[in-house]
């Protein structure tokens, strides 16, 4: 499953050199999630009332090149794996056609008190 969005760079998210502050990347990578799940009909508000809670394992983000103020990125977000247990993404960051970061994150579903549980069957079958 691959999707897209765009997102517009707001000011409070640089620095002072006007550069996107690197950690507002793992802000776009949970944006980019949520939008992901919304493409096919589901609300993750509505997930955590039904008790699926999804929580990050692992992520990462390599830096190619800076995003500035005004931009526009356009970030494509791909599952590559998906397991009985978590769900592996990952993230293309553009800007135009210049690839300025990429990005990984493993995704685990867990109950209210914190225990592993098995993936529920509306997230592995889109």
């Amino acid at each position: 499953m691959q999707h897209e969005i765009e997102v517009e760079i707001r000011y409070y998210e640089t620095d002072g050199q006007g550069i996107v502050h690197h950690a507002n990347y793992f802000k776009y990578f949970e944006l980019a999630r949520v939008k992901m799940l919304e493409s096919v009909g589901l609300d993750y508000a509505e997930l955590e009332r039904q008790g699926i809670l999804l929580v990050v394992h692992s992520i990462s983000c390599r830096y190619l090149l800076p995003a500035r103020f005004g931009d526009t990125l356009r970030i494509v977000t791909r599952i590559d794996r998906a397991t009985a247990a978590r769900l592996d993404h990952s993230y293309l960051v553009y800007c135009g056609d210049l690839l300025l970061a990429e990005g990984k994150s493993t995704i685990a579903h867990i109950d209210a008190s914190g225990e592993v549980q098995r993936m529920p069957e509306c997230l592995l079958n889109h």
